[in-house]
This record gives structure tokens, sequence and C-alpha cells, in this order.
């Protein structure tokens, strides 16, 4: 049986898009209204979603069933799969006192605030955002500033500024992995696409950083430092995002860009050292933080920090080896022997087949080409793919497990302690976990009902305008679920519609949403929460978003000017993957 989706159910594209947001509203407003849980938010959208496709927009209620299935298994592997195991590693170190040694290190290479914060709040915090994301960054950068004297307000506010330029890429690629699975575009694509518009922002928030700290002044005394750290982390990121992957783009780019501004720092001093910790202009910030005397970073011996180094990178070389996709087909296939000869297909070459041990252990394509997609969201009636497959092995979850594991043992961990810690995380993680299946679940059903394409066609009628409101859809998602992945979920495949129906670029489009989105990042309520948290200001959840809010809707502003340019001004139209 194939069934066609139905994109204006109700005779009204108008009405047709209210019915169709529904699931959307319901996810928002339980988040940013009645403050319930984002797993709960996430289920109640779900379970909505599932009326309104079966109900509102005729879809069958197999089918319905069996695409949210669909997205919770693809949430579950590899994407659980990633987030669990990175955030068992991060536990392995902080909990063997190796990731304050790391912290220490770092703190201790310059005297000077701006010079402490740029590697703090943008290297390290973007190293963080790249291995584990989901609040790590500000948690562990809030947390370091604070520690070093900082400001309450200058530590919670600064770590949020600067967790923006490498958010699309963070917890290794996943929100353009999950982008991509979304909207059904090429991941590789997605990850170029997204690395052609982040590199000009990876050069500028440095600056912005340090002129929101420091003034202008302030800023300019340390401009070669800031050019250092900006410029070697936008080339990596270009690079890597092109040429790699999205998964190690900000790893990567963050140890270039920290070892860099280190390298630099050994030849350069600025001419006067910035002691102040506060934020100027700001004189009623909360004062001074003063930490406590075992807070203060004690000098460790290289051995100490190399030591603390070696899970990161075992995790560096792990990542990139599982990303490496001769690795994937060495692993999975193996040649077809026939009387210990070699058979070859009809180009001469080695026929290949599923190694027994390595091979799938678990296939889905209960949907696959049953739904159609017909016009005017396509140009021509189309079968939707829908195909899962379990490579338990290959996917990248195995490979930062098996890092965690070696890097484990090698810290001094025995097998018996590993499985104890690995359980715990799986019992701190649950709900996140939870959260992340409902989600995928629900945007995998909305782009199969074909929701968010009703969606999209509503969103048509901004015309030329859309890839500047575009930008700020992915914000808007950002802003109140306060993830670039759900934002991409709940919006990727909405952009890709409507830029079809556009004319524009739907690879450009669906990279906006998660460049867009990151700088809604830091007004999230999550993030805030994070952040007033780490530094042990509770309470002022209100200074910290009041102070943030004009960051975020400026960098946004301007992402959006350079988003619509790519759309229709050369030489940035030159930039965009069709």
């Amino acid at each position: 049986m194939i069934w066609q989706q139905i994109y204006d159910p109700l005779g009204s594209i108008g009405l047709s898009a209210l019915l169709a947001s529904v699931p959307v509203v319901v996810m928002l407003a339980a988040l940013a209204f009645f403050h319930v849980k984002a797993h709960v938010a996430a289920l109640l959208a779900l379970i909505s979603a599932l009326g309104i496709a079966i109900f509102g927009f005729g879809m069958p209620a197999n089918m319905a069933t069996d695409a949210a299935i669909f997205g919770a298994i693809n949430g579950l592997v590899p994407i659980g799969w990633i987030v669990l195991n990175i955030i068992f590693l991060h536990r392995l170190t902080t909990e063997n006192g190796s990731f304050k040694v790391l912290q220490d290190s770092i703190a201790g290479i310059t005297d000077d605030r701006r010079l402490q914060l740029l590697l703090i709040a943008f290297c390290f915090g973007a190293f963080f955002e790249g291995a584990a994301g989901f609040g790590t960054p500000v948690a562990v950068t809030g947390a370091v500033l604070i520690g070093l004297g900082f400001s309450p307000l200058a530590a919670s506010g600064l770590a949020l500024i600067a967790n923006t330029a490498p958010v699309a890429y963070g917890a290794l690629g996943t929100p353009v992995i999950t982008l991509a699975k979304v909207t059904g575009l090429d991941e590789m694509m997605l990850s170029a696409m997204i690395g052609r518009q982040l590199p000009f922002f990876s050069l500028l928030v440095p600056f912005w950083l340090i002129w929101a700290f420091a003034g202008r002044k302030g800023m300019m005394q340390i401009w070669p430092a800031i050019l250092v750290a900006g410029g070697s982390f936008a080339i990596a990121q270009f690079l890597v995002s092109n040429y790699h992957g999205p998964m190690l783009v900000d790893v990567i780019a963050s140890l270039v860009s920290m070892g860099c501004l280190i390298a630099f720092l050994k030849v350069w001093k600025p001419k006067s050292i910035w002691t102040s910790a506060k934020l100027i202009g700001h004189e009623d910030d909360g004062g001074e933080a003063h930490p406590e005397p075992t807070d203060i970073p004690q000098k460790a011996d290289k051995a100490a920090v190399r030591r603390a180094w070696m899970p990161w990178v075992v995790l560096t070389v792990f990542v990139f080896i599982w990303g490496l996709p001769e690795f994937k087909k060495a692993v999975d296939t193996v040649p077809v022997v026939v009387d210990g000869q070699p058979v070859l297909d009809a180009k001469g070459l080695p026929k290949v087949a599923g190694n027994t041990f390595f091979a799938p252990i678990y296939k889905f394509e209960d949907i696959h080409e049953k739904i159609e997609k017909v016009p005017p969201v396509v140009a021509k009636s189309k079968k939707e793919e829908a195909t899962y497959k379990l490579n338990w092995f290959t996917t990248t979850g195995t490979g930062i497990l098996l890092a965690a594991v070696l890097a484990g043992l090698l810290m001094g961990y025995r097998p018996q302690q590993l499985v104890g810690e690995f359980g715990k995380t799986i019992w701190m993680v649950r709900y996140s976990l939870v959260t992340i299946i409902a989600m995928l679940g629900l945007g995998y059903l909305t782009r199969y009902s074909g929701i968010d394409a009703t969606l999209g066609l509503a969103f048509a009628f901004t015309g030329v305008f859309y890839p500047f409101f575009g930008t700020f859809l992915g914000w808007l998602g950002v802003a109140l679920t306060g993830s670039d992945t759900a934002s991409n979920v709940l919006f990727g495949g909405l952009q890709r519609t409507t830029a079809e129906q556009l004319g524009i670029s739907p690879i450009l489009m669906a990279a906006a949403n998660s460049s867009g989105g990151v700088m809604g990042k830091m007004v999230d309520a999550q993030s805030i929460v994070v952040a007033s948290t780490a530094t042990h200001w509770y309470g002022h959840e209100g200074e910290i978003l009041r102070y943030v809010f004009f960051h975020s809707i400026a960098l946004c502003t301007l992402m959006g000017l350079f988003i619509t340019a790519q759309a229709y001004v050369w030489p940035f139209t030159a930039m965009v993957l069709k």
C-alpha cells in the first residue's frame, strides 16, 4: 500500500499550517511557559503529532507509528549512543581528578584576564562543545572562570556568548548528523555548507567576546592574540567540515586554536596586564567572586598535564578512525571467496558481502518507499526512502566507548570500576536519552506525515525575505528548546521544503537553521540555568538573560544578513552547495 501525503487537509493553507504547528506549539509552550521537563515536553509533542498526523492529515495509524519508531531508533543509535559514551568518558576524567589538572593547566598560562577568557571560554569551551556538548561547555568554563575570580555575571554571560560558533558541530557533530537524517540531505554537504557560514563568525566571536568583557580599548590591546585564536579556529573549522565531516570539527579546531594561541603567547605579551575580573560598565554585576583556596589553580608538572590530556587524545584518534569510510568498508565487509579465489563483479572488482561478526544486526524498513511526496512539494511524485541498518561496531558511539574504556584503563580504573561508572552514566543521562528518542520520533513523524511540508508551504509566502527569517527560525528553535539538535529536528524538514518551493538551495537553508540556531544557544533557559548553577549565582537567571539577549539578537541578525547574501549576492552565492 502506497500512501500519498496531504498538505492542505483543511482546504486553506493557513488553517492547515496552524493544524500542522500544533506539535511544535505543544513542545515549545511546555518548555517555555509551563516549565515542563524536556523529556516530558518531547513525549507530549510526539503524542500530539501522532494525533495530528492520523486524524488531521489522514496518515494510516500503522504508518504513523512506524515513522515515529523509525525516528526513535535513529535517536537511540547513533545519536543517544554517542551522547552516552561521551558523558561516560567525561565522568571518568572528572572522577579521577585529571579533568581538574586539565583546567588548571590552561588557566595558568597567563595572568591577563582577557587572555584567560579567550583560552577558557572560547578555546577550551569549544573543545568540550565538540567532545560532549549538551550544556557541558558552559558548565565547565563557567566553573573555571568563577574559580579564577571572575565576577558571577562575567563568568555566566561570557561563557554563554563564547559558546556560539562551535555549537553546530557540538557533541561530535550531533546537530549536523541529526539534520541530515531529518531532512534526507547529504550529511557531508550539510557539514560543508555550515562550514562555509560559521568560520566568519568563529573569527568574529572572539573579538565580540573580549569587547563585551573589556570594552573596545581593552579588546584592541590584545587584537593580535584574538586574531590568532579566532583565525586558526576558523581555518581549521572550514577545512575539517568541508573535507572530513562534522564529527571532529570542534575538537580539532579547538586544539589548533588553543595550540596556536599558547605558542603565540610565548613570543608575544600585551603591554599591560588586565587584572579586573568584572564586566566593563557593569559595576553592579554581583561583585568579585572569591574562590576558596582549594579552587585556585595549582601548577601541575608536565607529566600530570600529559596524563590529563591523554583521554581526549585517545578519543580524537578513535573518532577520526571511525569516521573514515575506508575503515567502515574494511570492517563491515569481507571479500566473496569461492574455492580460495575472490569472486569479481561485472567491473572486475572483488565482490564483498557483510561480515558475519560485524554485519548489521538490526534492520528496519517497515515504511520504506510506502509513503509518497507529491506536488507542489516536489516537482513529481517521489517515494520516500526509510531504511535503518545497525552496524554495531562501526557506529561512532562504539568507537567512543572503546576510547573511553582504553582511556579508563590507562588512567588506572579497574574493569569492574568501569562497569560501575558506565551504569551510573546511564542513570545520569536516562532522561536525556528519552528526550533524544522522543525528539527524533517527532522529527521523523512530521517529515513522513507531510506536517513539515505544510509548514514549509506556508513559510514560502515570505518570498525573497525567507533566507533572513529562516535563519531566525533556527534561532527561535534553539532559544526555546535549548538544543541545536532539537531545532534541526523541529525545523530542518520545513527549511528544506520552503527552500525548494522558493527555488533556493535546500542545503543552504537547512544549514542556515543550524547556523542561525547557534546564536540562540546563549538565551535558552537550560543554558542560563546551567550557567547560574556553575557559577553559584542562583536566582539571577533574569539578569544573565538580560545581559546576553542583545548579543544573541545582534549576532543572529548578522548571520541572517550573511545567509541572505549567500542566497542572492555574488560572490557569496559561489559558496553555496546545491
